[in-house]
């Protein structure tokens, strides 16, 4: 069995429409647990960012603006990542963001190869963001439309 040399980083970002705590976003709030249990429970999942004494990350404010809602996250491969973004119950979450998050004119998702047992830092997670801002994709920071290959795929032909 070959051991993971990396892992996936991934880093988002969301603008919220309304405090959480308002009625507008009760039905973002009240889905937050679960999807946050399957992510747990997925195979390819490896860590997520949550609050000191919490089980998410909402309370966490990595940007001037309050509003904005970060989360990061590591994962096994892109495949991974991919199938509970768009194939588990997290998918009706994305198919309503646009009911609690402002649309964004600027990428929000980043991604990014990892050494297998790194933690990334809310400072690193927003470094790489805005490499992706700046630059497009590159193999510091990239899309879903344009990934980079793992470099244990890339070093092994």
């Amino acid at each position: 069995m070959k051991l993971e040399q990396y892992h996936l980083a991934q880093v988002n970002t969301a603008i919220l429409r309304a405090p959480l705590d308002t009625p507008e976003m009760a039905d973002f709030v009240a889905q937050i647990n679960r999807v946050n249990v399957i992510a747990d429970a997925d195979p390819g999942f490896v860590w997520r960012l949550r609050s000191e004494g919490a089980d998410d990350a909402t309370s966490i404010r990595a940007f001037e603006d309050e509003r904005i809602l970060i989360t990061l996250t590591v994962w096994k491969s892109l495949e991974a990542l991919l199938d509970y973004v768009y194939r588990s119950d997290h998918a009706s979450i994305m198919r309503d963001r646009r009911c609690w998050f402002e649309k964004s004119h600027q990428p929000n998702i980043a991604l990014w190869w990892i050494p297998a047992g790194h933690t990334p830092t809310v400072a690193e997670a927003k470094e790489r963001l805005e490499l992706l801002q700046l630059y497009g994709s590159t193999v510091q920071a990239f899309s879903f439309s344009k990934p980079f290959p793992c470099p244990d795929l890339v070093m092994s032909y």
